[in-house]
């Protein structure tokens, strides 16, 4: 009796605790959770919000509602996910996930700075917010006593670059509305104000005193103060900077003059005295320069205008001519205004991987000419392709890459209502080249100005310098091909689509340059590439890889020209091949069979054009150091066209030419 009493309270505990466990279960059911990829989030002073759209129920009942946010290039980029807090996320154990806020604690992963949280609250990781950590009075006693810097990252007015209404007198408010936390403890807070051509701007950014700012070292005695105390740049007249280490200490920016009156007229009349004579020289020598710029683009428009160019062509051209440095700087920059450029979409010329591309009306007054309208391109990117775009901007925004055979920039826009990133540029009604070679044949004179054009525009792409003599960023567009070729209405060409496109800065080491991968358009791909075989140690190699794709293209321009006889309907390179040959195929073809485009005997009648083939011939050469560069192939085509000219034109020449083939 006894053992039966007791199997039954053993079965009734055992009975008592199941049904525990089930209701604890049921207690707590699994999360609801905001579940995007990395994207751009929208940051306020203490908060910032993930702007994502996906909410998920959680696959376990113990997960939580987690966050990681870092911020890169001035860009704040937020991850949000359902997370078992028993595992670390990116490498890190969260320390508390019992809240109901998104309170993000910093931590150092692979030397970056990122901050992560949890929460338990459904949708709770939605809005993230930044916090900074009080320092206990003891802690802070101690600092000072051991002349220790602070050790917790500052709290700094983070908005780049806006324009401002500051005169650069008194007490003026940066108008920032956006609070960051500085990447590392060393950084202070610092504000810069300068005016340019009319425009007057305040950066205010986290930086780090080790480091140069604009190619100023920050001063001790400035940046342990806690007011942003304004101090001309040496030799600059219209440029103050300041820095200073406590919470937002960057908002007011305070011009004062520290130098005597005494101490002023003692300096002013050796300054002028030193300086009087140099610069009526340089005035001198700077409105000469001026007025020499002036008369040859004058007369360069003048030519064109003799040259049979449209009205349309030449309304734009003379425009981009005639803009200054100062506005194209400007021009190639974000469009921070509150208002979007009056803008009305009228339909789709492209489309491609990332993008949309849209004709669209400008309104009167924005682009300076004439018309009611003005049509401009529209490049139109979702918002889940924010690289894409970001690549091409920064691309765009060099305004050094400014050339008549670059597709003219006007500026970039985050449309945030629509959920869209914005390129707008010039537009070109006769569409790309590849278009363009399908329905027309070209004579040997339209021949030259295309091929011609489009090498120019490979040239600067890869030149060190403007034809200034400015210096210049080198840049490699990997994706050449007749389709990312625009052709203007005087029968010029352009290069667009720069989203594959790469600066060679000569600091990049070989292991970021192979992190760039293998992109292109298979059929235009360098054996190089398709090999995956270039010499990262050598970014000339990344030059030499376009040069070959270059010649794929002038091998099409050439296809199509009625001096070579027989001229054949349109087909891109290796045009037996399907529309979009695999890399595998092209390897067989380009590598191991040796093949390129066919050039058929008859391209041997025609003088230029046997040069023409030749030079393209070394530019698609097997190996990389034997082809020719860009700037080589300009003075040949030159050479060749000037020749051409004063050459006598065989009977059996002027019959095709006349004949119209």
């Amino acid at each position: 009796m006894e053992r039966f009493c007791g199997f039954g309270l053993l079965l009734l505990g055992c009975f008592l605790m199941s049904g525990a466990s089930l209701v604890l279960h049921s207690a707590n059911p699994p999360s609801v959770c905001k579940s995007c990829d990395p994207r751009p989030g929208n940051c306020m002073s203490q908060h910032c919000s993930s702007n994502c759209d996906v909410s998920q129920t959680c696959p376990n009942p113990q997960d939580v509602c987690a966050a990681v946010w870092w911020r890169e290039d001035g860009v704040v980029t937020l991850e949000t996910m359902c997370h078992d807090p028993t595992q670390p996320l990116y490498g890190v154990m969260l320390e508390d996930v019992s809240t109901s806020d998104c309170l993000l604690t910093s931590k150092y992963v692979r030397g970056r700075d990122v901050r992560l949280c949890a929460c338990t609250e459904d949708e709770c990781n939605e809005r993230v917010l930044l916090s900074k950590p009080s320092i206990p009075d003891q802690t802070k006693s101690f600092l000072e006593k051991i002349k220790r810097p602070n050790i917790f990252p500052e709290l700094c007015k983070f908005c780049d670059i806006r324009s401002t209404t500051c005169n650069g007198t008194g007490i003026c408010e940066s108008s920032c509305d956006i609070t960051a936390i500085c990447t590392s403890p060393d950084e202070v807070c610092v504000s810069a104000w300068r005016r340019n051509d009319g425009n007057t701007v305040v950066e205010t950014v986290c930086h780090d005193p080790a480091l140069p700012f604009h190619g100023q070292y920050l001063q001790s005695v400035d940046y342990d103060s806690d007011r942003c105390l304004m101090k001309q740049v040496k030799s600059l007249e219209n440029f103050y900077i300041c820095s200073c280490n406590s919470e937002e200490c960057n908002d007011k920016l305070i011009f004062t003059d520290t130098s005597s009156p005494d101490e002023e007229k003692k300096e002013v009349l050796p300054v002028l005295l030193v300086t009087l004579v140099p610069l009526l020289i340089t005035v001198l020598v700077i409105v000469s320069f001026f007025y020499w710029y002036h008369v040859c683009r004058q007369l360069k428009v003048i030519d064109h205008k003799r040259k049979g160019m449209d009205s349309e062509t030449y309304a734009i051209i003379g425009h981009e001519d005639n803009r200054s440095d100062s506005s194209s700087t400007n021009a190639n920059n974000l469009n921070h205004n509150t208002e979007l450029l009056p803008i009305h979409l009228d339909s789709v010329v492209g489309k491609g991987r990332f993008s949309e591309v849209y004709r669209a009306k400008l309104k009167q007054g924005v682009t300076g000419v004439g018309e009611p309208f003005q049509t401009v391109a529209v490049k139109i990117f979702p918002y889940e392709e924010y690289i894409s775009w970001k690549t091409e901007w920064e691309i765009f925004s060099d305004v050094e890459l400014r050339h008549e055979n670059i597709l003219h920039f006007l500026t970039a826009e985050d449309r945030k209502v629509e959920r869209q990133y914005w390129l707008i540029t010039a537009y070109h009604e006769l569409g790309n080249l590849q278009e363009f070679l399908s329905r027309h044949i070209v004579s040997w004179e339209e021949l030259c100005r295309l091929a011609g054009s489009m090498v120019r525009g490979v040239a600067h792409l890869h030149s060190e310098q403007t034809t200034c003599g400015r210096a210049k960023v080198p840049i490699v567009h990997r994706d050449l091909k007749s389709s990312n070729v625009l052709v203007k209405t005087d029968l010029t060409c352009c290069l667009c689509d720069f989203g594959l496109s790469l600066q060679l800065d000569s600091a990049m080491s070989p292991e970021e340059l192979a992190n760039s991968g293998q992109v292109g358009t298979a059929r235009y791909m360098a054996p190089e590439v398709l090999e995956s075989r270039m010499d990262l140690e050598n970014t000339e190699s990344f030059k030499q890889a376009d040069v070959y794709s270059m010649a794929l293209v002038l091998w099409e321009i050439t296809s199509r020209c009625n001096v070579i006889g027989d001229v054949r309907e349109y087909k891109p390179p290796f045009g037996t091949l399907r529309d979009h040959p695999c890399i595998d195929s092209m390897k067989d073809h380009v590598i191991r069979d040796r093949q390129r485009p066919e050039m058929p005997s008859t391209w041997n009648s025609h003088t230029g054009v046997q040069l023409l083939s030749s030079t393209i011939e070394e530019c698609w050469d097997h190996d990389p150091e034997s082809r020719l560069t860009a700037q080589c192939v300009v003075e040949r085509l030159n050479d060749i066209s000037s020749m051409i000219d004063v050459l006598p034109i065989s009977s059996e020449q002027k019959t095709s030419e006349d004949s119209g083939i």
